[in-house]
Protein backbone atom coordinates (compact mmCIF):
# COMPACT_ATOMS: atom_id res chain seq x y z
CA UNK A 1 0.00 0.00 0.00
CA UNK A 2 1.04 3.40 -1.25
CA UNK A 3 1.55 6.28 1.80
CA UNK A 4 -1.43 7.95 0.33
CA UNK A 5 -3.72 4.97 0.82
CA UNK A 6 -2.69 4.60 4.51
CA UNK A 7 -3.14 8.49 5.20
CA UNK A 8 -6.54 7.93 3.60
CA UNK A 9 -7.29 4.66 5.37
CA UNK A 10 -6.51 6.57 8.45
CA UNK A 11 -8.47 9.19 7.95
CA UNK A 12 -11.94 7.23 7.30
CA UNK A 13 -10.89 5.23 10.70
CA UNK A 14 -10.52 8.14 12.94
CA UNK A 15 -13.41 9.86 11.48
CA UNK A 16 -15.45 6.86 12.22
CA UNK A 17 -14.50 6.80 15.81
CA UNK A 18 -14.86 10.77 16.32
CA UNK A 19 -18.40 10.64 15.52
CA UNK A 20 -19.11 7.56 17.05
CA UNK A 21 -17.20 8.35 20.21
CA UNK A 22 -18.76 12.08 20.04
CA UNK A 23 -22.51 11.39 19.36
CA UNK A 24 -22.34 8.61 22.57
CA UNK A 25 -20.71 11.02 24.65
CA UNK A 26 -23.12 14.27 23.85
CA UNK A 27 -26.18 11.32 24.22
CA UNK A 28 -24.95 10.10 27.54
CA UNK A 29 -24.60 14.10 28.72
CA UNK A 30 -27.33 15.32 27.40
CA UNK A 31 -29.22 12.15 29.77
CA UNK A 32 -27.51 13.13 32.41
CA UNK A 33 -28.34 16.66 32.43
CA UNK A 34 -32.10 16.31 31.65
CA UNK A 35 -32.25 13.41 34.34
CA UNK A 36 -30.81 15.97 36.85
CA UNK A 37 -32.95 18.96 35.78
CA UNK A 38 -36.26 16.90 35.77
CA UNK A 39 -34.66 16.06 39.54
CA UNK A 40 -34.53 19.57 39.97
CA UNK A 41 -38.26 20.55 38.46
CA UNK A 42 -39.64 18.15 40.93
CA UNK A 43 -37.62 19.17 44.19
CA UNK A 44 -38.58 23.06 42.96
CA UNK A 45 -41.41 23.56 40.77
CA UNK A 46 -41.72 27.26 41.82
CA UNK A 47 -38.73 27.43 39.94
CA UNK A 48 -39.29 25.70 36.42
CA UNK A 49 -39.02 28.89 34.21
CA UNK A 50 -35.12 29.38 35.28
CA UNK A 51 -34.36 25.49 35.99
CA UNK A 52 -35.88 25.15 32.11
CA UNK A 53 -34.21 28.28 30.99
CA UNK A 54 -30.43 26.91 32.37
CA UNK A 55 -31.30 23.85 31.15
CA UNK A 56 -32.23 24.36 27.33
CA UNK A 57 -29.30 26.15 27.18
CA UNK A 58 -26.71 23.20 28.53
CA UNK A 59 -28.12 21.09 26.31
CA UNK A 60 -27.09 23.49 23.38
CA UNK A 61 -23.80 23.57 24.84
CA UNK A 62 -23.75 19.69 24.74
CA UNK A 63 -25.07 18.73 21.68
CA UNK A 64 -22.84 21.45 20.32
CA UNK A 65 -19.36 18.81 21.22
CA UNK A 66 -21.67 16.49 18.82
CA UNK A 67 -21.81 18.63 16.02
CA UNK A 68 -17.92 20.01 16.23
CA UNK A 69 -17.46 16.01 16.38
CA UNK A 70 -19.83 15.87 13.21
CA UNK A 71 -17.47 18.67 11.49
CA UNK A 72 -14.37 16.95 11.89
CA UNK A 73 -15.02 13.96 10.70
CA UNK A 74 -16.39 15.54 7.50
CA UNK A 75 -13.34 17.41 7.45
CA UNK A 76 -11.23 14.51 7.67
CA UNK A 77 -13.19 12.73 4.89
CA UNK A 78 -13.79 15.54 2.14
CA UNK A 79 -11.40 18.20 2.49
CA UNK A 80 -8.37 15.83 4.30
CA UNK A 81 -5.14 18.57 4.94
CA UNK A 82 -2.95 15.46 5.23
CA UNK A 83 -3.98 14.22 1.81
CA UNK A 84 -1.88 16.84 0.31
CA UNK A 85 1.60 15.77 2.24
CA UNK A 86 1.72 12.78 0.58
CA UNK A 87 0.56 13.67 -3.22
Amino acid sequence: MDPLAIVALGSVITAGLTVAIGASAAAIGEARALDRGLASLAQQPDESAGITRTLFVGLAFIESSGIYCFVVSLILIFANPFLDLFR
